[in-house]
């Protein structure tokens, strides 16, 4: 099969080797890829959507995979379909779910899912007032895509006030800030949970869990994910049947109902309350780096996944699982995630350790590639994931991983899965 995968990161590059790993051959394309995948397939650099669409159809590719959300946000889907082509991922209308967090709120508040206590609103006034009726921490949020950055814990009200009154300037994240929501803060601990969905039906992943705050111990500033292991003892069967039935059903349900069937990955952020899964947001893609460990961890085809979800067709599949852990380390560039870091030569150690060769791997994101050589490009540079009868194995095994790669400023955490451990 001819796939095209839209993506440059860690998420996208996993995806495509899970797919290269099946038994029957596929060609497979990315636009536009990163400095790795041009092993896996073919890099495009075709920016824009309609043209994107055409390059498609002229070349009898047969699914589209969708990693990012800016471009389901800006209607890449729509585009694609509008062409008569399969393509897996939700409409502009349902990817507003992630677009705007007001949207999402609302619609948990419309379908009775549970969520914390929030307002949404463009007024100062009407959001100080509010902040003052809640306890610290509080929670203040970007309206519009932050690239997983939007969100501020405010320990005290001074600092709510100030994250609240430097969003709707304008001046923590530009247009994206302009409405915010401000919610009370949720103790408990926090699960990402996949639901693959073909507008009707869905597949539940095994839960994950991520580790957000750059430094050891939750530590520094929020990135994009320093780490992510799955499955976690976090969650047993009856909190899963919970998910479902208070969450998933309920928003397929609520969608069909708003006109925007919800094609592509529901990610849910939960926090776990006294046992009761609250709703902290949805995404509607992959996390990143939730699916470098959930596509190894796969042993059902993975192509036929994204297929069977892109046209109406899930209840025809089982999807499977091996029992094994996995766990992601993700290595950085020195600036992240403060800006932007000088180009980086990556040297990978040649491994003669069965142990690392035959349980390990490398999920490639930041990088580009000149000459056969790979550079650390800024930003999240690659993801060291290890599998194992347990959590501290597959732990052990993506550290070893992680000893056999250099380049220079390489940062990581080096207690990812400690929640767990």
């Amino acid at each position: 099969m001819k796939i095209l995968i839209l993506g440059s990161g860690g998420r996208e590059y996993s995806i495509a080797r899970a797919i290269s790993n099946e038994e029957e051959g596929h060609e497979l394309f990315f636009q536009p890829g990163n400095g790795a995948t041009s092993a896996l397939g073919e890099n495009l650099n075709i920016k824009d959507y309609n043209d994107l669409a055409e390059f498609a159809k002229t070349n009898a590719i047969e699914l589209t995979i969708v990693g990012p959300e800016a471009p389901l946000v800006d209607g890449v889907v729509d585009i694609f379909k509008s062409k008569g082509l399969t393509i897996f991922g939700p409409g502009k209308e349902a990817a507003q779910l992630e677009g705007s967090k007001v949207y999402m709120k609302n619609f948990l508040a419309k379908y009775n899912i549970p969520t914390a206590r929030y307002i949404e609103t463009s007024s100062i006034e009407d959001a100080f007032k509010f902040t003052d009726t809640l306890s610290a921490p509080i929670v203040v949020k970007a309206d519009g895509l932050c690239g997983g950055k939007g969100v501020i814990i405010a320990q005290n009200h001074d600092e709510a006030k100030v994250a609240i009154s430097e969003m709707l300037s304008g001046k923590s994240f530009g247009d994206a800030g302009l409405k915010v929501i401000v919610e009370e803060f949720l103790d408990g601990y926090e699960l990402s949970m996949f639901a693959v969905c073909d507008g009707d039906d869905y597949i539940l992943l095994p839960a994950a869990q991520d580790h957000k705050r750059l430094l050891n111990n939750d530590e520094g500033p929020n990135t994009g994910g320093m780490g992510a292991y799955a499955p976690t003892p976090l969650v047993d069967e009856v909190l899963y049947q919970k998910v479902k039935d208070r969450i998933i059903r309920p928003t397929l349900d609520g969608m069909q109902k708003e006109g925007a069937p919800f094609e592509g990955v529901l990610f849910i952020g939960i926090m776990v309350v006294n046992g009761e899964p609250i709703t902290l947001e949805f995404n509607v893609r992959f996390g990143d780096p939730e699916c470098e460990i959930l596509m190894p961890l796969m042993t059902s085809s993975v192509s036929d996944m994204f297929l069977k979800a892109s046209t109406n067709r899930l209840s025809e599949i089982k999807v499977e699982f091996s029992s094994q852990y996995a766990v992601g380390v993700v290595m950085a560039s020195g600036n992240y995630p403060y800006g932007s870091s000088t180009p980086a030569e990556i040297i990978v150690d040649e491994s003669h350790h069965e142990e690392i060769n035959d349980f390990t791997h490398i999920s490639y994101a930041g990088v580009s590639e000149e000459d056969g050589v790979l550079y650390a490009d800024g930003g999240r540079v690659l993801v060291c994931v290890g599998l194992g009868e347990s959590i501290k194995q597959a732990r052990d095994r993506a550290y070893l991983r992680c000893g056999q790669v250099h380049f220079a400023g390489k940062k990581i955490r080096t207690d990812i899965a400690y929640q767990a451990l």
